[in-house]
């Protein structure tokens, strides 16, 4: 499958909307699978909630705002996997930033907690993200939600990337991951949006389940 296209794609936002029947499948499944994935996974959870505790003693959960649909603000959930005080030693770190454009990420990032590498490594940090699905926030699958500071930055075209529902995995992390910098990120997004399918996300779903085994450089 081409990923990268070797231009720029712009999307038809009511072409988008017209898609009732795709988007009303999508949002039963993710309902359901959601559900389904709290129950399956909860022991898993469990465990991961009792290391994190025992660490540091600070709290399981991070809550953090992210920007939805539309810009719609929410809070998205995720286990704890940095020091309590993380965002206050951002600053000190941005100069240390491992992508280009307005996004965060760091290799060898001090704030991470030992178990934060091992969970972050395997993407069960994002498990708690299954509620932000429950209630509608999100989705199984769609670009990962950005961060108010980072949309501020945001061209008109990498505001694209909010026309549809965010995802807990999408083709980003499903492919390339941190091999690429934010603006092929943000073009496999726009790709993910223009080619959504049903059994596309299927896809996608598999081969993070692949991923969660077997990593492919996430950090």
């Amino acid at each position: 499958m081409d990923l990268l296209e070797s231009k720029a794609v712009s999307l038809n936002k009511k072409q988008i909307k017209s898609r009732f029947m795709y988007h009303s499948i999508k949002r039963v499944f993710d309902f359901i699978a959601a559900i389904c994935g709290v129950i399956i996974l909860s022991p898993v959870m469990l465990v991961i909630a009792i290391l994190i505790k025992a660490e540091d003693h600070g709290p399981v959960f991070y809550k953090q705002v992210r920007v939805g649909k539309n810009g719609k603000k929410f809070k998205m959930y995720k286990f704890r996997s940095m020091f309590v005080n993380a965002d206050q030693m951002l600053a000190k770190l941005k100069e240390q930033n491992d992508v280009d454009g307005p996004m965060f990420k760091m290799k060898d990032d001090p704030r991470i907690t030992k178990i934060g590498h091992f969970i972050r490594k395997h993407s069960l940090d994002e498990l708690p993200q299954f509620l932000n699905v429950i209630k509608g926030e999100m989705s199984l699958v769609g670009p990962r939600p950005p961060l108010p500071s980072e949309v501020a930055e945001y061209s008109d075209y990498d505001k694209q990337r909010l026309y549809v529902t965010p995802g807990c995995t999408g083709l980003w992390q499903a492919t390339e991951r941190n091999e690429v910098d934010f603006n092929e990120m943000v073009q496999l997004d726009i790709q993910y949006i223009k080619r959504a399918s049903f059994m596309f996300d299927l896809w996608i779903i598999w081969k993070t389940v692949e991923i969660v085994i077997k990593p492919n450089g996430s950090y």
